[in-house]
C-alpha cells in the first residue's frame, strides 16, 4: 500500500483509538466502584441503546471481515455464515433473552446456579464461559493483524505482531477504567459506524452494476475461476461426505451457538426489564439483519470487481476481501478517492474490533470474578473486591488472546468464530435450556452438561484438520489428525444434551422441586429480579 493508506488509515485509527479512550475515562471518573455497575452498567441502558450495542458487540470481525471473504473466495457456501448468524437470532428471542434477563444478576452461572448446588457449577460454566471468550478473542486479533498486514504492505510480521498486542492492551484498558457502561457507548459508536461504512460500499457496488445485481452475480461467476459452480452449493462444502458433515456441523454451530455466547448473554443484564431486553433483541436483528444482507453484496462484489485470485493473493483465507474492495471503488490504488475509501473502511474494521473485544474480554473477566474466583476462594481467606478480581483477569485473558491470536494469524476470522460458536453450542446451551425448562435436572445434570459438551468440542478440535495434517493446519509440519469434520459441533452438542440427561437421570440427588417452581415464576414474571 502506498504511503497516504498508511497515513491516513493509521490517522483515523488513532482518532478512534482516541475518542473511545476519551469515553472511557469520562466514565470511570463516574463510576461508583459497584459490581452491578462495573458488570452491567447499572441496568440504566433503554433498549435501543442496548440493541446497537448487542449488534455492535455481535457483528465482529468475522462479519465484517471474514463472511465477505468467504463469499468472495467460495461464493454460495460462504453464505451459511450470514444466514446461520442472523437466524440464531430467533432462537435466542424466543428461548433465551427474556428469560435469562429474570432469572440471572451478571453470569450465566447465575441462571443454572439459581437451583442447585452453586459451587460445582459455577466453577464449570465459569470455566466454558472464559473457553468460549478466549476462542472467540483470537478470532478478532487474527482479524486485526491481516488487516495491518495489508494497510502496511502484506509482508511484515512483525507489524501483525506488534498489532496484536496493541489490540490486547487497548481491550484491557477499556475494560480495567470503564467497564460496561464505557464498553457499551464504545459499541454503539462502534455499530453506527460500521453500519454506514458497509452501506456506503454497498450502494457503490450497486452503482458499479447499475443496480444489476443479477450482473453482479454473473460478472462474480467469472472472476471467481470456478465458473457456474460459483453460484451453486458444494464449492467448499460440497466435494464427499466428509464436507457435507462439515457443513451441517457448521450450521448446527452457528444456529445454536449464539444463544450460549457469554459476552452476548451478559448484555441482556444491562437494561431495567425482561421487557426492555426483549426489544433490545429486536432492535439487534434489524440491524443485523440489514448487515448480513449487505455483506452477501460485498462478497460477491469483492469477487466481480477485485477478483478472487487477488483476494486469495492478498491474503489466502480472504480476510482482506472488504478493504480490497474499497479501494478499488473509490479509484484505485494511486486514487484520491481509493486511499481515504481504504483509509475508512480499514478504520472501521478496526472499531469493529476494538469494540467486540473489549465486550468479550468483560464477560470473561466477569466469570473469573463471580463465578471462578468467588466459588475458589479458600474459606477464611481475606475476600478481594470482585472488580479488583476482574480487572487482574482481564489482563490475564488478554495474555493468553494475544499469543493464541498470533499462532492462529493465518486462519479465517469467519472460521475461528464457528470454532467458538461449536463450543458455546456445546457446553453453554444444553445447561442454560435443561436450567430453564426441565423441572428434574440436578447440580450433577448441570456439571455432565457443561464438561461432556466442553471437552469433546475441545479434543475433537485438538485432532481435527485444523490443528495439524493440513496445509492450512495451525501446525502443517504434523500430522495427529483422527476427526475428520473442521468444525466438531455434530458430534459435542449432542454430547452436551446427552450428558445433562445422563447426570439427571443417574443422579442420587433429588432436583428441588420448590427451587425450579421458584425460578419459573421469576423467569416467566421477572417476580424478585435484579
Amino acid at each position: 500500500m502506498t504511503g497516504d493508506h498508511q497515513t491516513l488509515a493509521l490517522v483515523l485509527f488513532g482518532v478512534f483509538v482516541a475518542v473511545t479512550l476519551a469515553i472511557t475515562t469520562w466514565v470511570s471518573r463516574h463510576r461508583h466502584g459497584s459490581a452491578e455497575e462495573f458488570y452491567v452498567g447499572g441496568r440504566l441502558f433503554s433498549p435501543m441503546e442496548n440493541g446497537f450495542a448487542v449488534a455492535g458487540d455481535y457483528m465482529s470481525a468475522a462479519s465484517f471481515l471474514g463472511i465477505s471473504g468467504l463469499i468472495a473466495l467460495f461464493g454460495y457456501d460462504g453464505l451459511l455464515y450470514s444466514v446461520g448468524f442472523l437466524v440464531a437470532w430467533l432462537v435466542v428471542l424466543f428461548l433465551v433473552a427474556e428469560l435469562v434477563r429474570n432469572c440471572g444478576r451478571f453470569t450465566l452461572a447465575d441462571v443454572v446456579a439459581a437451583r442447585m448446588r452453586e459451587r460445582p457449577v459455577r466453577i464449570a460454566a465459569g470455566t466454558s464461559s472464559v473457553t468460549v471468550s478466549v476462542l472467540y478473542l483470537v478470532a478478532q486479533m487474527v482479524g486485526a493483524g491481516s488487516l495491518v498486514a495489508l494497510l502496511l504492505g502484506g509482508t511484515s510480521g512483525a507489524a501483525q505482531t506488534w498489532t496484536v498486542v496493541g489490540v490486547g492492551a487497548l481491550m484491557v484498558i477499556y475494560v480495567s477504567w470503564g467497564g460496561m457502561r464505557a464498553t457499551t457507548w464504545i459499541q454503539i459508536v462502534k455499530a453506527v459506524l460500521l453500519m454506514c461504512g458497509a452501506m456506503a460500499l454497498t450502494v457503490l457496488v450497486l452503482v458499479r452494476f447499475h443496480g444489476d445485481f443479477d450482473q453482479l452475480l454473473r460478472t462474480a461467476a467469472d472472476r471467481s475461476g470456478h465458473g457456474e459452480r460459483f453460484l451453486a452449493p458444494g464449492l467448499k462444502y460440497g466435494g464427499d461426505w466428509t464436507a457435507r458433515l462439515d457443513f451441517i456441523s457448521l450450521g448446527l454451530a452457528l444456529v445454536l451457538g449464539t444463544a450460549g455466547l457469554p459476552h452476548i448473554l451478559s448484555r441482556f443484564y444491562t437494561v431495567p426489564t425482561a421487557r426492555a431486553a426483549r426489544r433490545s433483541v429486536v432492535w439487534s436483528i434489524g440491524l443485523i439483519g440489514s448487515f448480513y444482507l449487505m455483506t452477501i453484496v460485498l462478497g460477491f462484489g469483492a469477487a466481480a470487481i477485485v477478483g478472487s485470485e487477488a483476494v486469495r493473493g492478498s491474503n489466502a483465507a480472504g480476510n482482506t476481501a472488504v478493504p480490497l474492495l474499497a479501494l478499488d471503488l473509490g479509484g484505485g490504488a494511486d486514487s484520491t478517492g481509493g486511499t481515504v475509501l481504504f483509509a475508512i473502511v480499514a478504520a472501521v474494521a478496526f472499531a469493529t474490533i476494538l469494540a467486540v473485544v473489549a465486550g468479550i474480554t468483560l464477560a470473561s473477566s466477569a466469570s473469573v470474578a463471580h463465578d471462578l474466583y468467588a466459588s475458589l476462594r479458600r474459606r477464611g481467606a481475606e475476600p478481594r473486591s470482585e472488580v479488583a478480581v476482574a480487572r487482574v483477569a482481564a489482563a490475564g485473558i488478554g495474555v493468553v488472546a494475544i499469543g493464541l491470536g498470533l499462532l492462529a494469524r493465518d486462519l479465517n476470522v469467519a472460521f475461528l468464530v464457528g470454532l467458538a460458536f461449536a463450543v458455546a453450542a456445546s457446553a453453554n446451551l444444553p445447561v442454560l435450556l435443561y436450567s430453564l425448562f426441565w423441572r428434574n435436572f440436578t447440580t450433577r445434570g448441570a456439571v455432565w452438561s457443561v464438561y461432556g459438551g466442553l471437552l469433546p468440542a475441545l479434543v475433537l478440535v485438538l485432532f481435527s484438520p485444523v490443528v495439524s495434517g493440513a496445509p492450512n493446519s495451525l501446525f502443517p509440519g504434523v500430522d495427529f489428525q483422527y476427526f475428520p469434520l473442521e468444525n466438531p459441533g455434530l458430534v459435542s452438542i449432542p454430547l452436551g444434551f446427552l450428558a445433562g440427561w445422563l447426570g439427571t437421570v443417574t443422579s442420587r440427588e433429588p432436583a428441588d422441586e420448590a427451587k425450579h417452581a421458584e425460578t419459573e415464576v421469576r423467569s416467566l414474571t421477572g417476580a424478585g429480579a435484579a
